[in-house]
């Protein structure tokens, strides 16, 4: 059978417990592949947390009692919560630290980069599974690996060598054709940048075409020929960014680009060649030629909004940040640094940039790029996540900034009504130098720049645990601000609750549970984070929940898209939400939910949404017994007298969860 990208990695990661033959048996490769939307169960071969996800994963993992990790490589990074304005981040880094010593772990110390963009750079291997605590995690995807967003809770799992379980994804082809306007056909290893067009403008493309809820319940493969002139750190870009389709994760072949890149980062040999078979079947193909794509924008709110820039050719801009794990890495700086050089930027423009690790920030320095960038005028930052999760540099009121991140949410960059556009280094850069939107083409012919067939290659800034012999003369270090993790309870027979919140379409995990410099440092202390909970919805939303004492959401659709941050789902069971009742899920969160103990339900008929009101009455009669039996679940509404039926496309596995009240208690019984 002629297998993709995704069968091959999927069906060398299967599990024990899957219908299936156990990976490395002779039949794999002729293994009838599981059905789109089945449950499977994958091995993860490494695991990543940042620092405003990571603590409470590592509350979670030594709740579990296992003493070692048992991935093959695991790694904790620090680069959210860097601004460090009272005790709280600085203890979370300590007992984020602790942990990785005492329970093998590697630890990426503040300052060593963004974590994407240094485990591309280190630890990421093609062919690998990957899962992280972070919805961008699919970035490993630009070297071939099988890397996806998952709740903190579902890393610890791995961690403790447990199973992924993902409904088994369709998968569809991005087949690119041609080159990007004014580069040459020759293959990216040896390019040099000669384009205003770039891989953000590909990513936008797709986004413009698929939308934000494009690829739920999907892998988006690349491939065809077009995929020769695109470097790692482009392939990246578009894998970070397929994040925002809603996809399980995004891929590129392992090839001489992947090797390319990984000798130069003195890894040559974990370098291995990962390609689909020639007559690989697709659920479905997109075709793009490069030759026919412009510098694009997604305009606020959403990241598939998107326009050409030159439609939006002259409309001020207030600042411009450069950097996230989007586009940070050292092509795009120097990319950066060549349009900046010799010029200044805009009185009336504020730009900040971000290189993606140390050993970004570092090349730049020895090369000059740096002191370019600085003597244009531009303020340099850490290398850090920064302020594309709202940790500083947030904007004036009603300004309107450029960044090149992935994610404009509305509020997102800490100024509620700043108008957030999203665009490529290039287009950010230009206008950063004349004030206004500028298609970058205008400036003239695009300088070159090539990438350097070595990069520096020091890790000091990242630390080893300690051996497995010393671990137990480590002690874990708990600050004042890390409490326990809300307490769940099994699934009742039945749940009687009010309508505390209904909310529309798109409803992002920025909405349920706010980032941000004044949120963030709070991220181990659920009694606290809970008064920020739907702020943006209900500034009351905490209050109404203490007084219900059991509550249910209604939701839109794509219901929970955003960040991969299981806050989302542990405030609001620490609030004593039972249950979420949507038009659809975004995948991750749903996951979170269950995880959680919270039962996520759709309508059956989704026009029952509008039939529903805050405030309203409603009973789940029966819904331990449904669960245990059934997909379907019968949704009484007290206040109005109706009723409604609801579905869910919970796993067998999923609704044992929920009847134990979480993963964490699942697991446990399950011991």
């Amino acid at each position: 059978m002629p297998l993709n990208l995704t069968q091959k990695l999927i069906l060398s990661h299967l599990t024990d417990g899957n219908d299936f033959p156990a990976p490395g048996t002779d039949e794999i490769a002729n293994a009838m592949l599981p059905d789109p939307g089945q449950d499977i169960a994958l091995r993860i071969d490494q695991t990543l947390t940042q620092d405003a996800t990571g603590t409470m994963a590592y509350l979670e993992f030594e709740a579990m009692g296992v003493p070692r990790v048992k991935t093959e490589c695991s790694v904790a990074y620090i680069d959210h919560n860097t601004l460090q304005s009272g005790f709280e981040n600085a203890d979370d880094h300590r007992f984020i630290r602790s942990c990785a010593r005492k329970h093998g772990i590697w630890f990426s110390r503040p300052g060593n980069g963004i974590c994407h963009q240094v485990h591309l750079e280190r630890f990421g291997k093609p062919g690998k599974t990957l899962i992280g605590s972070d919805s961008h995690t699919p970035t490993g995807g630009g070297i071939g690996m099988l890397a996806m967003g998952a709740g903190g809770l579902d890393v610890a799992v791995a961690m403790g060598g447990g199973a992924y379980h993902i409904p088994m994804p369709r998968v569809t082809l991005v087949r690119l054709t041609g080159a990007l306007p004014g580069v040459p056909g020759e293959s990216a290893d040896s390019l040099g940048w000669k384009s205003w067009v770039s891989a953000k403008d590909v990513i936008l493309e797709v986004l413009r075409r698929l939308t934000v809820k494009g690829g739920v319940g999907r892998v988006i493969e690349y491939g065809g020929p077009g995929i020769a002139g695109l470097t790692v750190p482009e392939r990246a870009t578009i894998t970070n960014m397929g994040a925002e389709l809603g996809a399980t994760t995004s891929m590129f072949p392992s090839d001489e680009i992947t090797k390319a890149f990984l000798a130069a980062q003195g890894r040559e040999e974990d370098w291995i060649e990962l390609l689909p078979d020639e007559d690989a079947e697709y659920d479905n193909t997109i075709e793009i030629d490069l030759g026919e794509l412009e510098p694009l924008a997604a305009c606020p709110h959403m990241p598939d909004k998107v326009k050409p820039v030159r439609k939006l050719a002259g409309i001020k801009v207030d600042q411009v940040c450069i950097g996230s794990c989007t586009n940070s890495s050292l092509q795009d700086m120097l990319k950066v640094s060549a349009i900046l050089k010799g010029k200044t930027v805009h009185p009336g423009v504020s730009l900040s940039i971000a290189p993606g690790s140390k050993q970004v920030l570092t090349m730049l320095a020895q090369n000059g790029a740096l002191a370019d960038m600085i003597a244009a005028g531009a303020r340099i930052l850490e290398s850090a996540c920064g302020p594309c999760i709202g940790m500083g540099q947030s904007p004036g009121s009603g300004a309107v900034s450029l960044r090149t991140f992935n994610r404009n949410f509305e509020g997102r960059s800490g100024t509620a009504d700043a108008q957030v556009y999203l665009v490529s280094p290039e287009t950010a850069a230009a206008a950063a130098l004349t004030g206004v939107f500028t298609d970058p083409r205008d400036l003239g012919p695009a300088p070159a720049i090539a990438l350097p067939a070595r990069f520096l290659i020091d890790d000091n800034m990242i630390e080893p645990p300690v051996p497995e012999a010393d671990m137990d003369g480590v002690e874990i270090e708990y600050g004042p601000n890390i409490k326990p993790f809300p307490a769940s309870e099994p699934m009742p027979a039945g749940i009687a609750a009010k309508a505390v919140l209904k909310v529309g379409d798109n409803i992002t995990t920025d909405h349920i549970m706010p980032a941000g410099a004044k949120i963030l440092p709070y991220r181990s202390n659920i009694p606290y984070l809970a008064q920020f909970c739907f702020a943006q919805c209900d500034l009351d939303f905490a209050e109404h929940c203490q007084q219900a004492g059991r509550s249910i959401v209604i939701g839109g659709a794509n219901y929970g898209q955003g960040s991969s941050r299981e806050h989302a789902a542990l405030v609001p069971l620490y609030l004593g939400v039972k249950a979420v009742i949507a038009k659809t899920f975004a995948r991750i969160h749903a996951a979170n939910l269950v995880n959680a103990g919270i039962a996520p339900f759709t309508f059956a008929d989704p026009a029952d949404y509008d039939h529903i009101e805050t405030g309203d009455d409603l009973a789940l009669e029966g819904i331990r017994a449904n669960l245990e039996s059934g997909t379907v679940v019968l949704l009484k509404n007290n206040t109005t007298g109706e009723s409604y039926m609801l579905r869910h496309e919970l796993s067998p596995r999923q609704r044992a969860i929920l009847l134990a009240g979480g993963l964490l208690e699942y697991t446990k019984a399950s011991e």
